[in-house]
C-alpha cells in the first residue's frame, strides 16, 4: 500500500498539470516584477529625496533614475550566470534562488537608512542592493519563461508564454497600489517610513512564491538532454559564438518594447508630477489602470501569435509604437485625468503587449535546448541593460536639454525603427518544433 502511495506521488511530481506550471511560474514572476518595478516609482517619487538630498531637484532626480538604471547593468550579469547554471544543472533550482536573491534585496532596501542618517553611505548601499535586484531579476525570467514553454504544445506556446509574461503588469498593478496607498499618508509620514512599507511587504510575497514553486519539476526537453549527456561546458560561450545571429535578433527585438514600457511607467510618473503639475496620486492611478488593462492585452497578443505568428504581430506592434511617440506627450500636456489615462492604456496595450504578449516565445524559440537559458536571458537583459534602464534617465537628459519632449519621442522612434529592422530579418518560429 506504501509503495503504490509513494509511486503515484512520484508519478504526480514528475508530470505536473499544465495549469500547475503556468500558476507556478506566473506567480513567482508577479513576486519578482513587484520587487523590480517597486525600485521605479520610489526612484520617481521619493529617493531624490531621502538619498540625493544635496542635490537640485533635477540633478537628484537624476542621480536617482541612474541608482534605477543600475539594476539594468547587472540584468545581463544575472542572465549569465542563471543561464550557465540553468542550462547545466536545470530550470528549477534557478527559478528558487532566483526569488530568494530578489526578494533579499528589495525587503532590505525597505530596512535602509537614509542620507540623514549614515551619509554617503545610504545611496552607496542602495545601489549595491539595486544591483543585487537586478542579479535576480535577471536570472528569473528565461527560467520563468523556458519552465512553460518546454512543457507546451507546439501550437500553444505564444499563448502559454504569454500567460508568464503578465507578471509584469500584474507586479507594475501590485506595486502601483502598494506605492499609491502609501502616498495617501500625509507627506511627513509618507517620507519618513510609509515609502519602506512597499518593499518590506515583499518577504510575505517571497514566501508564496517559494512555497508554489516547490511544486515544479524539470522540463522535459531538459531532462533529455540530461540523458543524452549532452548539455553543453559553456552555454553562454555557445550563445555568442555558434548562436550568434540568434543572439542579436533577441537583442535586437526588445529594444523598443523595453525602452516604450519604462518610459511610460517611470519617465511620465516623473515628468506628470514636475514638469505638467499632475498629482502624484492622478499618475499612480492612470498607470494603475494600464498596468491592468495589459493583463487581458499581453495574453490576448500571445495568443493572435500562434495564430497569425510571432513576427508580423511584433512587427506591428514596433511600427505602432513609432507612430505613438509623439501623440502620447500631446495627450499628456492636457493634464487632464481622464484623457491621461486613456492615453497610458492604449500607449500600454498598442504599443508594448503587442511585442510583450509574444516575446516570450519568439524569443526561447530562437535557441537550442542546451543554450535556450543562457540565449533566451542574454539577449533579453543585454537589451534590457542598453535600452530599459538607461531610456527613462535618457529622456530626461534630454527634457532638460531641450526643455520640451520632442527628443524624447525621436528617441522613441529611433528604438522602434531599430526592432522593426531586426525582426523583419528574423524568421518566422510559431508552430516549429522547439530545437532540441
Amino acid at each position: 500500500m506504501s509503495a503504490t502511495v509513494n509511486a503515484g506521488w512520484v508519478a504526480e511530481k514528475q508530470a505536473p498539470s499544465m495549469a500547475a506550471v503556468v500558476f507556478a511560474s506566473a506567480i513567482g514572476t508577479t513576486v519578482e516584477w513587484y520587487d523590480f518595478l517597486l525600485y521605479g516609482t520610489a526612484a520617481a517619487l521619493v529617493f531624490n529625496k531621502l538619498f540625493f538630498p544635496n542635490l537640485d531637484p533635477l540633478t537628484g532626480t537624476l542621480a536617482a533614475l541612474g541608482s534605477y538604471a543600475v539594476g539594468f547593468v547587472a540584468r545581463p550579469l544575472g542572465g549569465a550566470i542563471f543561464g550557465h547554471f540553468g542550462d547545466r544543472i536545470g530550470r528549477t533550482t534557478m527559478l528558487m534562488v532566483t526569488m530568494v536573491v530578489m526578494g533579499a534585496g528589495t525587503f532590505l532596501i525597505g530596512c535602509l537608512p537614509t542620507y540623514s542618517q549614515i551619509g554617503i553611505w545610504a545611496p552607496i548601499l542602495l545601489v549595491l542592493l539595486r544591483l543585487l535586484q537586478g542579479i535576480g531579476i535577471g536570472g528569473e525570467w528565461g527560467g520563468a519563461v523556458l519552465m512553460v514553454l518546454e512543457h507546451s504544445h507546439k501550437d500553444r506556446r505564444g499563448l502559454f508564454g504569454s500567460l508568464v509574461q503578465i507578471g509584469f503588469p500584474a507586479g507594475m498593478v501590485l506595486a502601483t497600489l502598494a506605492f499609491r496607498s502609501a502616498t495617501r499618508l500625509p507627506d511627513a509620514q509618507f517620507l519618513s517610513w510609509g515609502w519602506r512599507v512597499p518593499f518590506l511587504i515583499s518577504a510575505v510575497l517571497v514566501v508564496i512564491g517559494v512555497f508554489v514553486r516547490l511544486r515544479l519539476v524539470e522540463t522535459p526537453p531538459f531532462r533529455e538532454l540530461q540523458a543524452r549527456k549532452a548539455t553543453l561546458d559553456l552555454p553562454v560561450l555557445h550563445v555568442l559564438g555558434p548562436e550568434w545571429r540568434a543572439f542579436l535578433i533577441a537583442v535586437g527585438m526588445k529594444v523598443s518594447e523595453v525602452a516604450w514600457v519604462y518610459i511610460l511607467t517611470v519617465f511620465v510618473v516623473m515628468y506628470a508630477t514636475t514638469r505638467l503639475g499632475m498629482p502624484r496620486a492622478a499618475i499612480l492611478d492612470s498607470v494603475l489602470y494600464a498596468a491592468a488593462f495589459e493583463l487581458l492585452t499581453v495574453p490576448l497578443f500571445g495568443w493572435l501569435s500562434d495564430l497569425w505568428g510571432r513576427r508580423s504581430l511584433y512587427l506591428v506592434g514596433a511600427l505602432l509604437s513609432a507612430l505613438l511617440a509623439f501623440p502620447l506627450f500631446s495627450l499628456l500636456q492636457t493634464r487632464a485625468t481622464p484623457i491621461v489615462t486613456l492615453t497610458l492604456i492604449v500607449a500600454m496595450s498598442i504599443g508594448h503587449a503587442t511585442m510583450y504578449g509574444p516575446q516570450a516565445a519568439f524569443m526561447s524559440e530562437l535557441f537550442a535546448t542546451g543554450s535556450r537559458y543562457s540565449g533566451a536571458s542574454l539577449g533579453c537583459q543585454v537589451s534590457a541593460a542598453l535600452s530599459g534602464g538607461f531610456a527613462p534617465v535618457i529622456a530626461t537628459g534630454l527634457l532638460a536639454w531641450l526643455g520640451n519632449t520632442h527628443g524624447v519621442s525621436v528617441f522613441m522612434i529611433a528604438l522602434a525603427l531599430i526592432t522593426l529592422a531586426v525582426v523583419a530579418a528574423a524568421r518566422e518560429t510559431a508552430r516549429l518544433p522547439m530545437r532540441s
